[in-house]
């Protein structure tokens, strides 16, 4: 285990007692790691890192091992460089998740042509990018199958929810851009872009949900008055009939948790985990978020892993286990080609529920299942959560033994 501050503490699985009481585990937030008084800080760091020959993470998996990994990213400007296509190239996924923000038809010139051609418009300059040709027809080569969600910006309205005029529209265009017939609420007659595929990794039978957060999700609700978040002025929605899936949304998704299945990959366009920082988020229709949480307790849904985009930067975050019964992690990865940059530093957002930094260059995410044993037990699967930037340097890991994905019995 390669430990040389506190914050490295955090990649690893640890439970540390006191008098027979936790006082500190990996699933606090950093900034409760940082409040403890110094003496004790000094005292868990020290314990901990004389341990760490004893009860350290699982070793990383032989490359001749049974393993899988798809990978994701959101946020892709199309006029800019993407060399990022080559590094997922050169990795080779099972599978490569679209999520959100894959161009942009809400901004600069764009704004200027009519609405909603602009969104096929902004479609078409993506696909005559000469990067973003050279990845799709390696993955067809390859038979790396293509799946998308959307956001915003994409979507075609900034901020844009249910009360988007031309939803529909922009339905048709994306169906077509990704092939798809249709989703789980139909073809492009009918709102909504919400669907579910099955993989097939290391063994595992994977459920991929894909959410759309945007079709019906209720107003954003502005306070002018409001100075927690000057920039954005945006408070919670504690309407009991806002939204963000709207029921039809919702019902599907508890049939698909109630579903067998040994891993669940729920892809969000907007982060679902944080709830401090003043932007689009699950946190700011508390509602649903907590209705979320308990559809996975109550469902018993296992080995759920969140995935989203949106923010411009990438992170890892986790809520304690005592939420839906078992630690639930999430992997932000956002800015293929449009992350914040070195500005990052200056303007990063508060999360309690982050894990290790914010990454702010380029970059996409993985998931990695890795099979210890050739078995098909839960205890045997080890998942490597990762982060490259866009020259395929690795950025950040997070490993997690899918087992402690479980409802304790």
């Amino acid at each position: 285990m390669d430990i040389r501050s506190p914050t490295d503490l955090l990649s690893h699985q640890f439970e540390l007692h006191l008098h027979n009481r936790p006082i500190l585990t990996n699933a606090h937030p950093r900034e409760h790691w940082m409040s403890l008084p110094k003496p004790l800080a000094t005292f868990c760091l020290a314990v901990l890192m004389s341990a760490c020959t004893l009860a350290k993470s699982p070793p990383l998996a032989s490359p001749t091992r049974d393993e899988a990994t798809i990978a994701f990213g959101s946020c892709l400007r199309q006029w800019q460089p993407q060399p990022v296509w080559h590094s997922i190239q050169a990795l080779s996924p099972q599978a490569f998740v679209f999520l959100g923000d894959n161009m942009y038809a809400d901004t600069g010139d764009y704004l200027q042509q009519p609405d909603p051609q602009r969104i096929e418009n902004a479609y078409r300059d993506l696909a005559a990018t000469q990067e973003f040709q050279a990845f799709r027809t390696t993955a067809e080569q390859r038979d790396i199958p293509l799946f998308a969600t959307w956001d915003d910006h994409d979507y075609g309205a900034d901020d844009g929810g249910a009360d988007y005029p031309h939803r529909l529209a922009s339905k048709g265009y994306f169906l077509d851009f990704f092939n798809i017939q249709q989703t789980a609420a139909g073809d492009s007659s009918q709102p909504g872009i919400y669907q579910s595929h099955r993989l097939q990794l290391s063994g595992l039978d994977v459920q991929l949900i894909l959410l759309d957060t945007r079709s019906f999700r209720s107003p954003l609700k502005i306070d002018p008055d409001d100075q927690a978040c000057p920039k954005t002025h945006i408070v919670a929605n504690t309407d009991p009939d806002a939204t963000v899936l709207g029921e039809a949304q919702w019902r599907w998704l508890e049939q698909q948790l109630r579903q067998p299945a040994d891993m669940r990959l729920i892809a969000s366009s907007i982060q679902v985990i944080a709830e401090q920082h003043c932007f689009e988020k699950w946190a700011n229709f508390p509602k649903e978020r907590q209705r979320l949480f308990d559809l996975i307790r109550q469902t018993k849904a296992e080995g759920v892993i969140l995935l989203s985009g949106d923010r411009h930067h990438g992170e890892f975050s986790v809520l304690p286990p005592a939420e839906i019964g078992y630690p639930l992690y999430e992997i932000t990865s956002s800015g293929l080609n449009a992350a914040m940059g070195k500005v990052g530093f200056l303007f990063g957002e508060q999360n309690r529920y982050r894990v290790d930094d914010s990454l702010f260059d380029n970059h996409f995410g993985t998931l990695t299942v890795k099979n210890l044993s050739g078995k098909k037990r839960m205890h045997d699967h080890l998942l490597e959560m990762r982060l490259y930037r866009e020259d395929g340097e690795l950025a950040r890991q997070l490993q997690v033994p899918l087992s402690t994905l479980e409802f304790q019995q």
